[in-house]
């Protein structure tokens, strides 16, 4: 519609429609040979029609996805040859159009390419990382985020993001925590299914959307010691209650792609573990799609001393229930696969199920009929203003108030005539963005410091300094990925520099009213291969927080990093803290503007935070034990309990929510209980409050966790203003799965019940549940 608009815009997509249209009508003329390009069928028809003409070769080839390093000469040959189905890492619309040229128009049966994409938080937009938008506790603003991301992707070439990250991560050492929603699974399972949507728009194939890959089936966020890639051991409990819930949602919202893990779940690697693949994710839960490994992770099994060979590597992968192998070139040990079938080591019906899955793909993604990419309107779609505006609007919900003692913040405007902005991420626009951010716009990224001094204007002076710089011991692998227009790592500074650079920013800080401190992680320190042994804040920047507090000038602080950090004295003598997680494209002009009350924070943790590394693994959702009492003596050096707890989040206003109304005191049998909750912003701004609701199971087959999230809504509200949230609890609300009875199921009695803006809300209510033990719904019944 936004084309529409634009004379010029109108034009180029006139003109593109005709290039991509031509290639079409002469491949539909000749239908009667292909009848697969018959439009009227199904695409599982469609598939089988296109699988019963492929060679061996030209199936292995179907399964096979390679990365893009490199150039269009260097691949066009593969594709010429069939040799592979997929490639990823490839962005430039006229590339991606003459490898599908190829494919399309030089191979025998004219299968075109899916290309896919690290689309996470963004395509050229920059929205916050995952964590960040888990923060926001505001499913719908996620969708929006993922369908601008999609729009932009699709616009470009590419049909399929590896996303959402729905792993369950319970340890803030693990680099990749920035990815997920963090803790808790249902939370979690209400992120996975805003995204999924956001992606996919209403269906597979939908005009602007792509598919999505929900990762990593299943664990991988559980690794021994939050070490990445380190093997994985889960409780059988632990795996259906807390890690599959999220895949679970992913797939009932139609996710069309999977994504394996690369680790050891309980000693058999996740991409060729059957029972996982095939019992667990396609019997139980009803997923349809295909399934990709991750990178190497077919090939890894040999590394793994599991597979013999790579041969024998593709032949587990594949029967497992894997169907795709993604891979490093020059080759994938999918080429392997048709001389196994040969040799009767994998049957051609497996081999035909996997490729089947693929092809029913493409074929939704209608790519048989649209395989070409408009270029020309690639350029207005990732331009588009309003997707930056959304980028904005989603940090801005995504911030939670840490601290704000004296009502520290916000600040105003005009009140201090100097204002220095001062930290490594002070104006770095690269750590803005955030890790796994790869065709960003790096010039119009706005860094706090420019959000700073654009809020001001001719208010104040504002300048900048870092201070001190942020460089991991052991360098990011991605360094090594080069994209034009990448921001470029600084070298490390050498002693002279360093001294020179704090000095300077203690002078700058010195000849200021006001400072502004920012400090946390650089971008890198977060995400794949980004495990760390502790929380502290790294390099020198607890030292530049105290001098920052010697010169005698009031300090905000602004936190940014991926996960929660032990921030030691800061918290202690901090008046304010703001945490930001890593903003995105606009994330300094969300920062400003929450600074300067122009905006109310009002995001809540989606992670417990821990007052110490020495705590972790560290999470609301524990069971009771025989000694509650003393769950906050569990250390005789520190309390045992969070820093701040799971939902936490301060405001500029005041939030009063009252107890819990239940239409009901029972649950009958296939029945529900609505619980009724008044919620009135008691201060003097407007705001967001996100009332969160608890349930707890006092007895039954099984120990319940002493709270469970079971619902939660943001609301915003104007000085004043009341309004009631409602909720529906149902038995799927209750049900868990047994190890006992192997299966998901209720238990009759009496469960608590609290509401409030944290896990750790006051009040309560209790409800029984009648009837005798029974069978819970599980997954399947839900599927859409």
């Amino acid at each position: 519609m936004r084309r529409m608009m634009m004379a010029a815009g109108a034009l180029a997509l006139a003109a593109g429609a005709a290039v991509v249209a031509a290639p079409l009508a002469a491949r539909q003329a000749g239908a009667a040979a292909q009848p697969w390009m018959n439009a009227r069928l199904s695409a599982e028809q469609r598939a089988d029609l296109l699988l019963r003409a492929m060679t061996l070769e030209e199936k292995a080839g179907q399964v096979s996805q390679q990365f893009m390093f490199g150039a269009f000469e260097q691949f066009a040959p593969i594709v010429k040859q069939g040799k592979v189905g997929s490639l990823l890492f490839v962005t430039d619309p006229a590339v991606i159009n003459r490898l599908q040229r190829v494919a399309v128009e030089e191979t025998r049966l004219k299968v075109p390419l899916i290309f896919g994409y690290d689309v996470i938080h963004g395509f050229r937009t920059i929205f916050p990382v995952p964590i960040a938008n888990a923060a926001s506790w505001d499913p719908a603003g996620v969708e929006r985020a993922q369908a601008v991301a999609a729009a932009e992707a699709r616009a470009v070439g590419i049909h399929w993001a590896f996303a959402p990250m729905v792993d369950i991560a319970r340890d803030p050492r693990w680099g990749r925590i920035v990815e997920g929603a963090g803790e808790d699974p249902f939370l979690g399972s209400a992120m996975a299914r805003a995204q999924v949507k956001g992606f996919q728009g209403p269906a597979i194939g939908a005009p602007g959307h792509i598919v999505s890959g929900p990762k990593h089936f299943a664990g991988y966020a559980a690794a021994d010691g939050g070490r990445d890639y380190d093997s994985v051991y889960i409780s059988e409990s632990q795996l259906y209650n807390v890690i599959l819930p999220p895949f679970a949602a992913a797939v009932q919202a139609g996710a069309g792609n999977v994504m394996s893990a690369y680790m050891d779940l309980n000693d058999v690697p996740a991409v060729g573990n059957k029972w996982l693949l095939t019992d667990v994710l396609r019997d139980q839960m009803g997923f349809d799609g295909w399934v990709v490994s991750d990178a190497n992770g077919t090939k890894n099994q040999v590394i793994q001393h599991f597979a013999r060979d790579e041969a024998d590597a593709a032949v587990r992968s594949i029967d497992a229930g894997n169907d795709m192998e993604m891979s490093f070139g020059p080759a994938a040990s999918a080429e392997t696969l048709a001389a196994s079938v040969r040799a009767g080591k994998l049957t051609e019906a497996v081999l035909d199920r996997a490729v089947r899955r693929i092809l029913i793909g493409k074929f939704r993604m209608g790519l048989f009929e649209r395989p070409y990419v408009d270029e020309a309107q690639a350029k207005v779609t990732l331009a588009d203003p309003a997707h930056r505006r959304e980028a904005q609007a989603a940090a801005e919900r995504s911030f939670v108030l840490l601290k704000n003692e004296g009502g520290a913040l916000p600040l105003v405007a005009g009140a201090h005539k100097r204002v220095a902005v001062i930290g490594a991420m002070a104006n770095s626009k690269r750590d803005m963005l955030g890790p796994w951010a790869f065709q960003y716009d790096l010039p119009e990224t706005v860094t706090v410091f420019e959000g700073v001094r654009d809020r001001l204007g001719s208010a104040a002076t504002v300048e900048t300094a870092p201070g001190v710089q942020l460089k991991r011991n052991v360098p990011s692998m991605f360094e090594a990925i080069t994209i034009p227009g990448a921001a470029k790592p600084e070298p490390r500074w050498d002693a002279a520099r360093a001294a020179s650079e704090f000095d300077r920013a203690v002078a700058l800080a010195k000849r200021s009213d006001l400072i502004v401190l920012t400090l946390g992680e650089a971008e890198d320190m977060s995400g794949e291969g980004a495990s760390r042994s502790d929380l502290k804040l790294p390099g020198d920047q607890l030292r530049l927080f105290e001098a920052m507090l010697a010169t005698g000038k009031p300090v905000r602080v602004v936190t940014m990093s991926g996960r929660p950090l032990e921030l030691g004295t800061v918290l202690e003598r901090a008046p304010a803290i703001l945490h930001a997680w890593y903003g995105g494209t606009r994330g300094g002009t969300a920062i400003a503007r929450t600074l300067f009350g122009d905006v109310n924070p009002g995001g809540k943790l989606p992670v417990t935070w821990p007052r110490s590394v020495g705590q972790v693994p560290i999470y609301y959702a524990h069971n009771t034990t025989h000694a509650p009492k003393d769950q906050g003596k569990r250390y005789w050096d520190i309390p045992s309990t969070p820093q701040f707890p799971f939902g936490y989040g301060l405001s500029y206003t005041t939030f009063e929510i009252g107890a819990p109304v239940l239409d009901s005191a029972t649950m009958a049998p296939g029945g529900r209980v609505v619980v009724s909750v008044p919620v009135t912003n008691r201060g003097t701004r407007p705001g967001d409050e996100v009332v969160q609701l608890y349930i707890h199971q006092q007895s039954g087959r099984a120990s319940r966790p002493v709270r469970e999230l079971k619902g939660f809504e943001r609301v915003s509200l104007r000085p004043g203003e009341q309004r009631t949230v409602r909720f529906a609890l149902d038995e799927r609300s209750l049900q868990y799965w047994s190890t006992a009875a192997k299966g998901w199921v209720i238990d009759p009695g009496t469960f608590d019940l609290w509401v409030g803006a944290s896990s750790t809300a006051e009040a309560h209510a209790t409800f029984i549940v009648g009837g005798a033990p029974r069978a819970g719904s599980g997954w399947v019944a839900a599927k859409k």
